[in-house]
């Protein structure tokens, strides 16, 4: 094995093979033609030959090398979670927006993923830390030279293949064939670029809407009394688990008897990732129209504008994300977990005690409140305190296949906790006594290895219904149906139509609320008898709205 080691052309090979993982494995997983698949494997391929011969030394060639094995480890650790799908533009983004104790909890459960790069990587990185300095640990001129001709004849051959694809090979999102888009890792450093641009762009907002206004004002009459809206915005909750849509267990008893509810069973986001679809909610823009998140205010300041004290609370960390610039619109916002003490695991209700502190301290102003949940992010059994796990066992809970079961379990629980902060809050709401409303909807969906390709939790670049189907539910009290009975009437009759979450939360709400804007749409709001059917797009992780048909997975 010391022989073995100490030859050169190992630690050549072994990076080789390190670099061209990533290339296999989207051969193998992504929808290619054949002409597609082999200028994956070929064009890199004869790049990294070429490239690993820079130096004599193939320590220092690795190290030259080094951001590619990175991005060799990322990749193959999101082909074991999702399946498929390069790393995207909304991962780079998340590596900045991330928590840190997210990320901890994450890796935690991905131990057979992290535990395979290290078998894999850490080696070779280990040898290549020993040879760097070694004397005399060099590529003979000889194979060097073989290894070029080799090098540049697969790269010809590559380029070739290229040709072929770009005049006949076809990209499943965009319907053509193209570079950035289909050849690794050329897209994954383009998804780089796009990431730095979307971080610039978000920096100079704040500068771009400094003068905009939606010049908002009320509509509701003066015997309406004191008005309270609230806006619940679900984390990771997907539609199908929730007993109020006929889901075999009774998840939701709280919202399924209370008066005045009304869910809508075919609700659907376009987004599949956080940082993308809750600005989506708290704003006008949509999957047609995303830019409008760095040129527009969101819905808080449009409530403001109509003479409402408004209010942000968050069960979330801040991550310097659009969220938080929309969030920060409101005359006062919360995140309960900077403000706790030695405590990451707050649980939801902690919302609710906000809520009631909120109100009790503003009794004489009409209030819009923007709720935003933990729900039911992964760990899913860290989401409810122990007087809730109606299901069992909810462990183990790393994430692998064999422990749907406990995954399941765990992830229902989540959902009942859901319905108990809801029911609670429309208590709250209720014992007001005036003009009230909420509005709940999801962010998005989750995987729990529901079917033989076995994925997990959500975000991939090509999303599966799961990750889509997302619970839209309202809640009315007494006076404001008595008040406003088109409303009602209005979501009764949109109730089993489809609606895009995306489009539709912002306008919704503003109806509720009666809120007159020009930035309203009749078209796009569940409380008006004009809702349109509108085209189901998802945005792509390039800010590209993609017919669903063509990235969805069923």
């Amino acid at each position: 094995m010391k022989k073995f080691l100490q030859d050169p052309r190992v630690l050549y090979f072994a990076t080789l093979v390190l670099l061209l993982l990533p290339n296999i494995g989207l051969s193998v997983t992504e929808p290619m033609t054949l002409s597609d698949r082999v200028t994956n494997l070929l064009l890199p391929g004869g790049l990294y030959i070429l490239l690993l011969t820079i130096s004599r030394n193939p320590a220092r060639n690795f190290w030259i090398s080094f951001l590619l094995v990175f991005l060799s480890a990322f990749q193959i650790v999101l082909l074991y979670l999702f399946g498929g799908s390069i790393i995207a533009v909304d991962m780079f983004l998340n590596l900045v927006t991330t928590n840190p104790s997210e990320v901890e909890e994450l890796l935690g459960s991905l131990l057979p993923a992290v535990i395979g790069v290290v078998v894999v990587y850490v080696p070779v990185i280990v040898l290549a830390v020993v040879k760097t300095r070694t004397a005399g640990y060099e590529l003979t001129r000889r194979f060097r030279s073989l290894a070029r001709r080799v090098g540049v004849a697969v790269t010809l051959a590559g380029c070739v293949s290229l040709t072929v694809s770009c005049l006949t090979g076809e990209d499943v999102r965009q319907g053509r064939y193209s570079v950035a888009d289909s050849l690794y890792p050329v897209n994954v450093f383009y998804n780089i670029y796009l990431a730095g641009e979307r971080t610039a762009m978000s920096s100079a907002r704040e500068d771009k809407i400094s003068s905009f206004t939606f010049e908002a004002g009320a509509t509701h009459r003066p015997d309406s009394l004191r008005e309270v809206y609230v806006m619940v915005i679900g984390e990771t909750a997907r539609a199908e688990n929730f007993g109020i849509y006929g889901y075999e267990r009774e998840t939701t008893p709280g919202l399924s008897s209370t008066p005045g509810v009304i869910a809508f069973p075919e609700a659907y986001t376009q987004s599949n990732t956080t940082h993308k679809s809750v600005p989506m909610l708290l704003s006008a823009a949509s999957a047609v129209d995303f830019d409008r998140v760095y040129d527009q205010k969101g819905i808080l300041s449009a409530f403001s504008e109509a003479g409402f004290h408004t209010a942000f609370i968050s069960n979330q960390r801040p991550n310097h994300s659009f969220i938080d610039l929309l969030g920060q619109e409101a005359d006062e916002w919360y995140f309960l977990k900077e403000e706790a003490q030695g405590s990451e695991n707050i649980y939801d209700i902690s919302l609710v005690e906000a809520l009631d502190s909120l109100m009790k301290s503003r009794r004489d102003q009409n209030l819009f409140v923007v709720l935003h949940t933990y729900g039911s992010h992964f760990r899913y059994n860290e989401r409810y305190p122990s007087s809730m796990r109606r299901w069992s066992p909810d462990m183990p809970d790393d994430a692998v296949a064999s422990n749907r079961e406990a995954l399941l379990n765990a992830y229902d629980n989540t959902i009942l906790y859901t319905d108990r902060v809801l029911t609670d809050i429309i208590e709250r709401l209720a014992a007001v006594g005036g003009c009230s409303a909420l509005l709940y909807a999801s962010d998005h969906g989750e995987n729990i290895f529901d079917d033989d390709r076995n994925l997990f939790l959500h975000a991939s670049p090509r999303p599966s219904a799961h990750e889509l189907h997302v619970p839209l539910i309202a809640w009315t009290s007494d006076r404001h149906r008595a008040l406003y009975p088109e409303v009602t009437r209005a979501m009764e009759s949109n109730r089993a139509r489809r609606v895009i979450t995306s489009a539709s939360m912002f306008h919704s709400m503003l109806g509720l609320g009666g809120i007159a804007t020009d930035h309203y749409a009749d078209s796009l709001s569940v409380t008006s008898g004009q809702l349109a059917d509108l085209p189901y797009y998802y945005l792509s992780d390039r800010n590209i709205p993609v017919p669903i048909e063509r990235i969805v997975r069923k």
